[in-house]
Order: structure tokens, then sequence, then C-alpha cells
């Protein structure tokens, strides 16, 4: 066999459908890439996929959808302002935009393609202007739907609880939310101090979802004011979502003196205006965002000289300026005995590595709490009479598990009068013993259905504690399921990227420009179908199964823009004493929008007009008015395109593939 002969041979073999072989990674230089048209069969596709931001957030909000609403380039129905219609898009998914532009550590915003440019679009910040505007404007949320007759009871009114109760009242059914606290809010109302999530607007974003038909049993706990066989006759479904709100002792020697306590429990005493002071000297252990708040909670209440007793019954009104939003403020007798108590907090971490929010880290820093990293305690030093006087810590060294082990020789003892312990939390399942899976906590199949028991659902911490916005994202997962359960349903399998996404069909059909009805028996011949009116063509949504990624972006288009930051108030050490204002303002109007152009719509048309500009031949043309609206701003003439692959390198956003015929 000659070569040549051979080497036919050898390529005919390694056709196959795949673009490549097996090994074969190296693409055609971009020159022939771009310009063999003379041969090229494919033109220009037109597809959407889930940006990053989406992807990796927990509450699986829109974000790409609402940032272009607020920049201006997706209008709302007539009649509707903007801002109303941004907020409607928002609480689809989450409905506490408020509460969570604040709080939420934003994983959105660590996923960011911006960040390959220079910086992450501030997504909390126009987030909290939304949520912000809607309290002040009085907007609603979506309407409850057509009553079905059921009836679910929510046990548990926290962000998991109210969030299933939303969405199962927007499907038409009854829900009734029990819990054992006189508000509504969980952690978000007893786990985090006010002057991160002021009081004003959580309850005025809970009660938009109670204004729905929600029916309340506070100061009840389940499992001693109800049983839950009571609870199976009278409700269709339950949803358990009690959040865990048992923390977790230090594993040391020493650890069940009664000056050590856990960090929700100091928490919850804080937030029901139950601990006006702290001792001289407190020692937190942790490092997460509860033990962030425990550090600053203490270094706001001080040191004070009057018994604590007494300060109770000290008359209290909160301050006139508005200093002390989100706790009842102590009179000033009671401040004037004040000092400042001194606050130490430690972590297995090292300080940068943290697991609390980094912007959270940096306050307390400046607050005057003294943070120890990479640093593990060993034993609770006690006196005569079994209180901890000091804390025995050690350098430590973390395995790749993250368990840590002690350093010798490194040990010092921090001397204290208080030891908090924010390690980590479970569940209170006393009285509900049979859902406790031996841990603290009840298991959970992917649908979020309680296993072996039938009509039961869980979501929340208590399957498995981690962020707020978690939990909202189970509550709406867990209600998807109730509903269909309910309406005895089957279960689909959920989504690979399981969030809310862009929906061309519901856009066209708001504008009225919907596909026509597709009638089989009225179609002659279906092989021909680029002029029928009952298709979107030359489109595609990779949206639930796909997240775009930034190296198929035009990143050159954008150019640097520096992000417009949320004016930060920052609380010095010799300031912090007594100081329960917002530490951080929001965005005005301008600048939130001036913040949402900087979104990439990684995945979506933004309306650039480079592959209009850019083509060759002109096969790419802007969508008539009277037939555009948001996500169908181009299209191709194919009878021009010569597959030049021009109008797919210039696209910024990725939106354009060159796909079709392959």
């Amino acid at each position: 066999m000659s070569a040549t002969a051979q080497q036919v041979t050898q390529e005919t073999k390694a056709l196959t459908f795949r673009r490549f072989k097996d090994g074969d990674n190296k693409d055609r230089p971009w020159k022939e890439q771009i310009f063999q048209a003379s041969w090229s069969h494919k033109c220009p596709t037109y597809v959407h996929r889930t940006p990053p931001c989406q992807g990796s957030c927990p509450s699986g909000e829109e974000i790409r959808g609402w940032l272009g609403i607020v920049r201006g380039m997706e209008k709302p129905p007539l009649g509707q302002d903007w801002q109303e219609y941004a907020f409607l898009r928002s609480t689809n998914a989450n409905p506490f935009p408020s509460v969570m532009g604040r709080v939420c550590p934003a994983p959105c915003q660590t996923g960011c393609n911006r960040n390959m440019v220079e910086d992450f679009v501030g997504i909390n910040a126009v987030e909290q202007f939304i949520g912000d505007t809607a309290l002040e404007k009085g907007y609603k949320l979506a309407p409850a739907g057509a009553d079905t007759g059921k009836k679910v009871a929510i046990i548990g009114g926290g962000p998991a609880g109210l969030s299933a109760a939303y969405q199962l009242r927007r499907r038409g059914h009854g829900c009734t939310v029990f819990d054992d606290h006189a508000n509504l809010g969980g952690m978000m109302m007893y786990g985090i101090p006010g002057y991160r999530t002021p009081r004003d607007m959580l309850a005025g974003e809970i009660k938009r979802i109670t204004d729905m038909g929600v029916s309340l049993r506070l100061n009840t706990r389940v499992g001693r004011d109800v049983n839950i066989a009571d609870l199976e006759k009278e409700f269709d479904a339950i949803l358990w979502a009690i959040g865990c709100k048992s923390g977790r002792a230090l594993p040391v020697p020493g650890a069940d003196a009664p000056n050590c306590v856990t960090g929700v429990d100091f928490l919850e005493e804080f937030n029901q205006q139950q601990k006006h002071s702290v001792p001289k000297r407190v020692v937190v252990i942790g490092g997460g965002d509860t033990s962030i708040d425990v550090a600053s909670v203490a270094r706001r209440l001080g040191y004070s000289s009057v018994p604590e007793d007494q300060v109770k019954d000290m008359g209290h009104d909160n301050a006139s300026d508005g200093s002390q939003v989100g706790y009842v403020a102590h009179d000033v007798t009671a401040l004037s005995v004040r000092e400042g108590a001194s606050v130490t907090l430690t972590s297995l971490f090292p300080i940068e590595n943290m697991t609390a929010a980094e912007h959270e880290v940096q306050d307390a820093l400046r607050e005057g709490v003294d943070i120890q990293g990479s640093v593990m305690p060993v034993e609770v030093v006690l006196n005569g009479q079994g209180i901890a006087t000091g804390l025995k810590m050690a350098k430590c060294t973390l395995d790749k598990k993250g368990i840590p082990s002690p350093i010798e020789g490194t040990e010092y003892v921090i001397e204290t009068d208080l030891i908090v312990s924010a390690i980590g939390q479970y569940g209170n399942l006393e009285g509900l013993e049979e859902l406790n899976n031996g841990r603290g906590f009840i298991d959970a199949d992917p649908y979020y259905q309680v296993k072996a028991r039938p009509g039961h659902f869980v979501a929340g911490d208590i399957v498995r504690p981690h962020l707020l916005t978690t939990a909202i994202g189970q509550g709406a997962v867990a209600a998807d399921t109730i509903d269909r359960y309910l309406r005895e349903a089957s279960l689909e399998k959920r989504p690979k990227v399981d969030v809310h996404h862009f929906n061309l069909l519901a856009k066209l059909n708001e504008a009225d420009l919907g596909p026509e009805e597709f009638l089989v028996e009225e179609q002659d011949d279906l092989r021909g179908t680029s002029e029928a009116d009952y298709a979107v063509h030359n489109y595609e949504n990779r949206s639930a199964f796909e997240i775009i990624p930034h190296d198929v972006l035009f990143l050159a288009h954008f150019p640097y823009t520096a992000r417009k930051l949320r004016e930060d108030i920052p609380v010095l050490a010799d300031e912090v004493l007594g100081h329960f204002g917002e530490r951080m303002k929001g965005l005005s109007t301008e600048e939130a929008q001036t913040e949402a152009k900087r979104c990439m719509s990684c995945g979506m048309c933004f309306e650039c007009d480079n592959c209009v500009l850019y083509c060759p031949q002109d096969a790419v043309k802007r969508t008539p008015k009277k037939q555009f609206t948001t996500g169908r701003y181009v299209y191709t003439d194919y009878s021009l395109c010569i597959g030049c692959h021009i109008c797919a390198e210039v696209c910024p956003t990725g939106y354009i593939n060159m796909g079709l015929g392959e």
C-alpha cells in the first residue's frame, strides 16, 4: 500500500459523528476556520444558556433577567413601571430581595464572568435596590392562584417555610404556618442582628407573603402543642422547615461550664431583647457568619457595671435618630455605665480563608474584634466553682478533610468571662424523634420528600445547614414537589441547571407575538418550515443543562468599568458601643442602573449590533420592530449567509453559535 493510500485509509477510518477523533483536540487555525467560506455549511444559530451567576445562586434567581430590566434593555408591559417589573421578575424565585440583598454572601458574584474583565457585577447591591424600592412603593407579590381546596401545614416560619408558603399560594393551595415564636422570620429574625436585617424591612417582606392568604399559628410548637397524627388528619401535606436552632458545644474538656454558650442561643437572646450587655472578656469560636455576628453584637453591647437583671428592668425606647434600628435600645442611663468589651474571635482557618463574608470580617476588624486564625481550642480552663476563666488554644494544621490537629508546643490561654461556641448547629427534634435521622436532621430525597413518609416533605437547614438563600431555594423546590403530590402528578427529573430561566415563549406571548397554533392536518409538507409561523426559528434553549463559561465570550468588547459600590458607613472601634444602625447605604436609582449595565448578559443577546455591523454579506439583520422582543433582536437570512463565522466571533455574550447543519 502506498503512503498516500495508507493516509486516505487512516483518515477515512477516523471519521465519526464527532468533530475530532480520540486524543485530537487541536482546532484549525483561526484564519482557516473563519475564511474557508466556499465549503462551510455552518450558519448561525441563536442559543440561550445560563450565566454562571444564576447557575451558582442557591435560590435559583433569574439574575440576568432582572439586571436587564434595571439597565433598560428589557421593557415592562404597558402600564407597569420598570421597578415593579424588576421586582416581580426577582421574586419569582426569592420573595426577600431587600433582606437577601443585604446579607447573602453572594456566590453569584464569585462566579460572575465579569471577574475576567475587572470586577464582578454588584448583584447584591442591585437586588437590595429592587427590594427597598418595592417596600417604599408598596409593590405586591404575584397574586395567589385559584383555590384548589388542598391544605398544607408548614412547620417553621423561617426562610424555607415562608418561601414554600409563597410558592404554594401562587399555585392556589391553602397554607398554614406553625412557628414556636411570636414572630415569623426564623434565622432572619432571631439569628441575624437587626442592623444587618432591618426589622421594618424584614416585616414588610414577610407581610407581603402572609397577605396572600397564609394562615398562622404562632407560639405553637409541633411535637408539644400539636402532634403529627393531628396534622396528618387536618392537612393534605406537611412541610418540615423547622431549621436548626440548637448550637453545637465545643468538643473539648470543660465546655459544659455555665458560662459556655452557643452562638445561636446568644443571638436569639439578643434578638428577643433579653441580652443587654456582655461580660468584660468574650471569646467566640467559629469563623463563619454566625461567629462574626456574635462578636460584633458583643462589641456593640459592651460591658456594663449594672447587673443584667437591673438593666432588663429599665425602660427602653428606640433612639430618636434611628441609630438603634433593629434592636430595642437601652436607655441613656444603661449606656452611660458601659465600657467596651474585649472580644476575641478564633478560627481554624487563616483569616483570609474564613467562611464568613469578607466584608463582614473587615467590619469586625474595624470594630475592634481581635481575630486569630489557624488556631483551635484545646481545653476550657475552669476555676474552683466550675466557671470558665480561660480557653486554652493551640496553633493548628488542617488535613485534606479539614480536620484540625494542634501543633505541639504552641499552646496558650485566652483569659475570658464568656465563651461562645459558633461551630455549627442541628435541629431540635424533641417530640419529633420519629423524624430524626440520628444526627439531629431530617433526611430528604432529591425532591425534598421525607423518606418513607408519604405526604411529608422537608426543606431548609434541617436537611443540611447552609445559607439563607439555600433554604429559600429548597423551599421553592419542595413547594413544586408538594404541588405535584397534591395534583397526583408524576415527579419529573429536575433539570441539571435547576434555576429560573428566561422564557422566550412567555416573553413573546407577553408582547402578543407568540407562535401560531400548530395544526397537523393543515400542513402539507413539513420538510421546510423556515417561513412557518408556528415555530421560533434558528433558536435553541440550552439553559436547563448548560452554563456559559467566560472563554466563549468576546471579552474585548467590554471596557474597564469600575463597580458602583454601596456607600460603606464604617463603624470604628471607639464608636461601636451602642451603635445598631446599618453599616451600608443602598444604591440610588441612577447608581443601580449604571451597575446593572456592567452585566455582560452572558448567554443572551444584549443588542450590541456587532453581528449586524460586521457581517460581510448583510445576512444578519435586526428583527423588524413589530416582531421584536427581548431575546429576538436579530435573525439570519440564510440565503445570504456564507458561513464565515464572523458574527459568532464578535458576539460578546456567546449567544451566536455556528452549528446549523451539524
